[in-house]
């Protein structure tokens, strides 16, 4: 097997990365929430002085103290960094209490005192959208936060073509990213008055701004800084960058270096979850297995806050119909305001939902008119020249969908093993299934969002070279991935490039890393700012190998004249030195057009898209209920696999998270409080419960991408859910329209 190549190896197994919470200042505070135990209340008195009066404690911070805004919010600032007005849900945070020890100021936290008025709650967000709800923000005029749609065709003439009309209802879970590293916040006033602010965040631009916003100040008085996070799947946004501004407010306040770091049932009681989905699902197909309508509606919790629910319902309404060509569509899906915890990004971002319903859906209706869901697939899948259901021709990169299919089939033998399904019939204690799923996803932010990236190569005197690129490593490898691309690009050893972890104030604002994102966005900078400096690098130095500059070719550590003549990487560097002249080079990549009509959700939603398969087999006891796992497959076109060996291990930790959304992960509420509120009781997909995976790269390079590669931290994570569904319908005969899946009849 190949090795992995990744810079940050060494220091990350043996024990030298130093995260947030591993750094350390002369005179450095330390910070705490406090929470009260109300869901829905009107703040009317806050009384810290108990608080104030403990050992060792600096200061209690209230709204009151907040210089800037304690609003704020990506979309909408609805969001209260501390809650001024009223509390919206039972993780809003009333204050944050300072002391020289962390014990102290947990101590301290107990002693603050809040005189509320406890209202009533609304938590369904179906009854959250009736005229006379009650609403969590009297100042938006209604729970509802987006209303996004697709209008497509003539649904009541898909109807009239259509043999068979059926319609079926979903619903999802709440579900905790659970990232090993909990939030953490260390922040810096510094003399010249920069705020330096370190924390386990993905997106240190949003966490400027944040800052910014409490503190009132300028974004270049604000410096974030990247340093290593252990994971984040989307969940280190805005309650991450909420985390850095309360320690901001607290140094500027104390004059001190202040750090916040989170237990865990303070990261779980607080933090956004994914969505839990509403769906109402009705199609229509002909007896010839094709798909001639499709209605859906979608309700989206979106919790006590907005956060990013416009971009990830969004994301719904797009793959609403999942990788198949539907004629006629109508779709509305709605995200909706409750005094539950607030939702937000996560790995998939609106798309496992909407798989889960879709891939069981075609298994339906396929079953409806005696056909195979394999079958039905390829009569409906999206093909090379198709168009989508927002109107989009699908003739910009190879739709290798029937590519990922077949290589998914043939390593599984599925078709062979299909027969051998149990469907509930088995007077054996053991029901034997297999599932699959398949989906298409469109590639970085699309029509949500300003797509744009940016990378600095600085080729220093001896040879040397600093990287820095505006993507921010989560842990999955990104900053290797952006070092084998330059080194491809240029010709040379990695060994001679050092990552430089990027601050906010030396590279501009490359967004966050999203949306599968990183790869591709800051992969096409690196190559673009790599093509910049060869290009610099043969204009001035096309003399010395005397030959035109675009024939200079940079292979094997060296610059190559068809003439024969070469210099070594080395010696180029030195003649530019020489020469007075910088061997530096600033490259952009950005997101080609694409457009987008909000009203009749019709557009060319993404530049590019990915292609999907997974496939599971598994046993399930009839008796006990329990699921066993035995194989998995996943095939996905990545466009170009950049690094194989951690490519593999984006595909596996895809699916092991795939895995705990359909069959174990759930915040339990009740009346508004997360019941399981750490890791004992919060179910993640153990070792012990996975199967044997393979994994299958297919590579179609993507014309549009400068490196040819493609994302793949979400497509790996979506289809999980769905294929167990499949797959235990086969096995028991039983479908299950809500996850995590629980198999309830034993009989």
């Amino acid at each position: 097997m190949n090795k992995a190549w990744r810079n940050d190896a060494v220091a990350k197994v043996t024990g030298r990365a130093k995260y947030t919470d591993d750094l350390k200042f002369v005179g450095m505070l330390h910070a705490v929430p406090v929470y009260t135990d109300r869901v829905h209340a009107r703040i009317l008195r806050i009384e810290t002085g108990d608080a104030e009066k403990m050992e060792g404690v600096r200061g209690v911070l209230t709204a009151k103290d907040v210089p800037g805004s304690c609003r704020y919010g990506q979309i909408f600032r609805d969001f209260r960094m501390l809650a001024d007005d009223k509390i919206r849900y039972h993780g809003d945070v009333i204050a944050v209490v300072v002391a020289d020890t962390r014990a102290q100021a947990i101590a301290a936290a107990g002693k603050v005192y809040v005189l509320t008025e406890e209202l009533p709650s609304v938590l369904d967000p179906r009854a959250a959208m009736a005229e006379d709800a009650i609403l969590v923000h009297a100042e938006h005029g209604s729970n509802v936060v987006n209303h996004h749609k697709v209008r497509r065709g003539d649904v009541e003439r898909g109807w009239a073509e259509a043999d068979v009309i059926f319609e079926r209802e979903f619903q999802t879970q709440f579900v905790e990213h659970a990232y090993l590293e909990p939030e953490s916040a260390l922040c810096i006033p510094r003399p010249d008055g920069v705020m330096e602010v370190f924390g386990s965040m993905q997106h240190p631009f949003s966490t400027r701004r944040f800052v910014a916003a409490m503190l009132g100040v300028p974004l270049s008085e604000v410096e974030v800084r990247s340093v290593p996070m252990g994971g984040g799947f989307g969940g280190k946004d805005d309650t991450a960058a909420i985390v850095c501004a309360r320690a901001a407010l607290a140094a500027r306040i104390t004059g001190r270096p202040v750090k916040m770091t989170y237990e865990r049932e303070w990261s779980i009681r607080e933090s956004y979850k994914r969505h839990p989905y509403f769906v109402k699902y009705k199609m229509g197909i002909t007896k010839d297995g094709l798909i001639r309508a499709a209605e859906i509606h979608i309700i989206a919790d979106a919790g006590a806050y907005c956060s990013v629910t416009p971009w990830v319902t969004w994301r719904s309404t797009v793959q609403c119909c999942g990788p198949y060509e539907v004629p006629n569509v109508h779709c509305d899906v709605f995200g909706v305001y409750t005094n539950n915890v607030f939702t937000g990004a996560m790995r998939g971002f609106g798309s496992p939902q909407m798989n889960f319903v879709v891939e069981q859906m075609v298994e339906i209706a396929a079953e409806q008119i005696g056909l195979t869901g394999v079958e039905f697939r390829r009569r409906n899948m999206v093909k090379q020249g198709s168009v989508t259901i927002t109107g989009q021709k699908l003739d910009g990169h190879v739709v290798s969908l029937p590519e990922v299919l077949d290589a998914v089939l043939a390593k599984s033998r599925y078709e062979e093993k299909l027969r051998k399904c149990s469907f509930g019939k088995s007077e054996a204690d053991e029901l034997y299934g297999i599932g699959l799923a398949m989906s298409y996803r469109g590639m970085s932010l699309g029509a949500e969002g300003m797509d744009f990236n940016s990378a600095i190569i600085n080729v220093q005197f001896d040879g040397s070279i600093l990287l820095e690129v505006g993507v921010h490593e989560n842990g999955q490898g990104a900053e290797s991935a952006m070092i084998l691309l330059l080194a491809q690009e240029l010709g040379v050893d990695p060994q001679r490039i050092r990552y430089r972890q990027p601050s906010t104030s030396n590279i501009p604002d490359g967004g966050t890393t999203v949306a599968s994102r990183a790869t591709l966005m800051g992969g096409g900078a690196v190559v673009n700012a790599a093509r910049n400096l060869k290009r610099r690098i043969g204009e001035l130095l096309a003399s010395h190998l005397n030959c035109p500059p675009d024939d200079i070719r940079f292979e094997n550590e060296h610059l190559l004249a068809p003439n024969g003549r070469s210099l070594t990487f080395n010696e180029a560097v030195h003649e530019l030195f020489l020469l007075q002249e910088y061997p530096y080079a600033f490259g952009t990549f950005k997101a080609p057009k694409v457009s987008w009509e909000e009203e009749t959700g019709q557009g060319n939603a993404y530049f590019t898209w990915v292609y999907g398969c997974q496939c599971i087999e598994l046993i399930v006891n009839r008796k006990t209920g329990k699921v066993k796992l035995l194989n998995a497959w996943a095939a996905h076109d990545v466009g170009r696999a950049v690094n194989p060996v951690m490519l593999l291990g984006q595909f596996y930790g895809g699916m092991a998270m795939g895995t705990g959304y359909g069959l174990f992960e759930e915040i339990r509420l009740k009346d508004g409080r997360v019941t399981n509120l750490n890791f004992n009781t919060y179910r993640i997909a153990r070792a012990n419960d996975m199967p044997e995976m393979t994994a299958i790269i297919v590579e179609n390079p993507d014309p549009l991408s400068p490196s040819g590669a493609k994302g793949i931290g979400e497509p790996s994570n979506e289809l999980m859910a769905p294929a167990i569904a499949n797959a235990v319908y086969h096995a028991t005969g039983q479908r299950h329209y809500r996850i995590p899946i629980r198999i309830e009849d034993r009989s």
